[in-house]
């Protein structure tokens, strides 16, 4: 099972959506920013360093939020940890993703996510969990 870390990133009320690239692995489905645990890594670090390569900031990593476990239909299982992100250093840039944008809660149900993000997706529009 592959670990994988997410941030909620929240500022003024709206959520950081990301939409994968064509050349990713299911492309185009919007996504939290993050990334695979590294072995010997801990779980905050690795998001840190995602954040850090994938957007350009230093986050404070606040809570987890959420943790999910979801096997897809080829096999690929992955336990997705999500925290919840409300301060960072530097200005967000993109540096992977096809596309960036701040979403209110209640709007991320018409985003075409990842499957294994949807119970949360559900929870935070449901305004649930942060």
């Amino acid at each position: 099972m592959k670990r994988v870390v997410a941030a909620v990133i929240e500022k003024q009320g709206k959520l950081l959506v990301c939409q994968r690239t064509r050349h990713q692995t299911m492309p185009l489905k919007w996504e939290f920013p993050g990334g695979k645990i590294e072995e010997g890594e801990q779980p905050r670090d690795a998001l840190r360093r995602e954040l850090e390569e994938e957007l350009g900031i230093q986050a404070k990593v606040g809570d987890e939020i959420a943790r999910v476990q979801h096997t897809y239909p080829n096999g690929a299982a992955v336990e997705l940890r999500f925290y919840i992100v409300r301060e960072y250093g530097g200005e967000i840039e993109n540096r992977i993703f096809r596309d960036l944008q701040w979403s209110a809660p209640k709007d991320l149900v018409s985003y075409d996510f990842l499957e294994a993000d949807a119970s949360l997706v559900k929870d935070l529009a449901a305004g649930k969990l942060i």
